[in-house]
């Protein structure tokens, strides 16, 4: 592997480049050339701050989850024995690749495009947007839960926001103040993130805690009541509470050391995640008598109302509302980076990489709160659905780009890698890539309709973006700051 670290790509970046021409390119590879920067205001670069371990774990842990908030259709779909072993074998199948390979590629390219350079430099830019398209659409998409969600869990108390008027009125207010949080800055949505956290993980703690007398183990081994198992809901919930690894990476740029830093933060991330489902569906299932078709969203809530009483059922019900602002915010800065990175990369136009003075993309910002409000009218599962195929199909570019950048790269710098070879990377990608076929295949068919027809308007989207700027209608640019990385 040649001798290039992340710091010395960092300290080539900063060299002054004035207006000195890009350098040549070899045509057999993808580069990612340096052309003359659109200036970066001061106030933005003065108060950007770059995130440190603690809150980096806790986005991850908010883009990927949140808490079991959402994950007990798991039980209802298929029954205590396959929710279990589902949460149990899920993370090898699915989240332990996928945040290996985020680890790798974000240290690899450590900039706020994430996916989208990593497919780009392999693939070619077209692919690159593509894989920008999909992913943010899929972003947006899940961003339109969590408003939803978080009335959802207040209702029973308000049931005026429950319907009609004021509860469209509670979703615009709702989205425009977590939105308003997300301009302020990373900084911000970070230590949010970690109070939150801590908030909406100790009731859940509280509750299994309480729970463990009355516990019965032979009711983690019933399987489904009903006369079968609702494989397409069983698989989607999985999904998507356990998807997303990748998501942190549209951050990279913004991360304090991400050499270091990112690898670590999607390890606590990881464990985190996958205790905060396993021990609450465990004291759920055996401290109560099944009761199948109630194990929908907000039931965690009534669980730690008969196991400790109204007062934990209500802290329960608090840190599920809370949890979603988490999820919000994590995804929309997510999301909005990820646009920033495009449009520093030339894919979008530049207004989209525009700062605030606070260090946050305002356009991109605006751009995927316009989407999530659009979006709000869609149910639960619809959402669910939709976003989980955009989803799969960015996943499936990110796995070949994965592959054949060890292939064509090798010797490439990869500050974190994975200690296996072209053929290991092959076979890790296998058992994802199934079950993104299994996630297909029992998908409903106006979803996939309506999936499809999105995949095939960023087809046709990306070379009409092309057009605009060969016209000179809106100014595209790529940043000097950001390094040739497989030159």
């Amino acid at each position: 592997m040649t001798d290039l670290s992340s710091s010395s790509l960092r300290s080539e970046a900063q060299k002054p480049t004035g207006n000195s021409p890009p350098p040549p390119t070899d045509p057999g590879h993808v580069s990612i050339a340096l052309t003359p920067p659109s200036p970066t205001p001061p106030s933005a670069a003065t108060n950007t701050r770059k995130i440190s371990l603690l809150p980096l774990i806790f986005l991850i842990f908010y883009e990927v989850s949140g808490g079991p908030f959402g994950i007990e259709d798991t039980v209802r779909a298929a029954g205590p024995l396959l929710a279990i072993l589902g949460l149990i074998v899920f993370p090898f199948v699915w989240s332990i690749p996928e945040a290996l390979i985020t680890a790798e590629m974000s240290t690899m390219f450590p900039e706020n495009g994430g996916y989208v350079v990593w497919v780009s430099s392999a693939l070619g830019p077209y692919w690159g947007f593509q894989q920008g398209w999909v992913k943010w659409l899929s972003g947006v998409i899940d961003n339109a839960l969590y408003p939803i969600l978080f009335l959802d869990y207040l209702q029973s108390g308000l049931p005026v926001i429950s319907r009609g008027l004021p509860r469209v009125a509670s979703v615009i207010a709702l989205t425009f103040a977590l939105t308003y949080l997300s301009y302020r800055g990373l900084s911000i949505v970070g230590v949010a993130a970690v109070v939150i956290g801590v908030f909406s993980i100790l009731p859940l703690v509280v509750m299994c805690l309480v729970s463990i007398p009355k516990v019965e183990p032979l009711r983690w081994l019933t399987t489904s009541q009903r006369k079968g198992v609702d494989f397409s809901l069983y698989l989607n919930t999985l999904f998507w509470n356990l998807n997303y690894w990748d998501s942190i990476s549209t951050l990279s740029g913004e991360v304090g050391e991400p050499s270091k830093t990112l690898p670590k933060a999607l390890f606590y991330a990881l464990l985190l995640v996958v205790l905060s489902y396993i021990f609450p569906v465990l004291s759920g299932t055996g401290a109560l008598p099944l009761d199948q078709e109630r194990w929908t969203d907000g039931y965690f809530a009534e669980i730690g109302k008969v196991i400790g009483g109204g007062w934990l059922g209500w802290w329960i019900r608090a840190a599920a509302a809370a949890s979603n602002m988490g999820m919000f915010l994590a995804e929309m800065s997510s999301d909005s980076f990820q646009l920033l990175g495009m449009a520093e990369r030339g894919m979008l136009p530049e207004v989209f990489a525009r700062r605030s003075r606070y260090g946050t993309p305002w356009v991109g910002i605006l751009f995927s709160a316009s989407g999530v409000v659009v979006l709000s009218w869609l149910s639960f599962q619809e959402i669910v659905a939709a976003e989980n195929l955009l989803y799969c199909f960015g996943m499936v570019l990110e796995f070949i780009a994965f592959v054949r950048l060890r292939v064509k790269h090798p010797a490439a710098s990869r500050p974190f890698k994975i200690p296996v070879g072209v053929l290991g990377s092959v076979i890790m990608c296998v058992p994802p890539t199934v079950l993104i076929g299994f996630i297909a295949a029992f998908s409903d068919l106006k979803v996939a309709g309506v999936s499809l027809a999105a995949v095939v308007f960023g087809l046709v989207l990306q070379p009409c973006l092309k057009k605009v700027e060969k016209k000179g209608w809106l100014k595209f640019s790529v940043s000097s700051h950001l390094p040739d990385l497989m030159a």
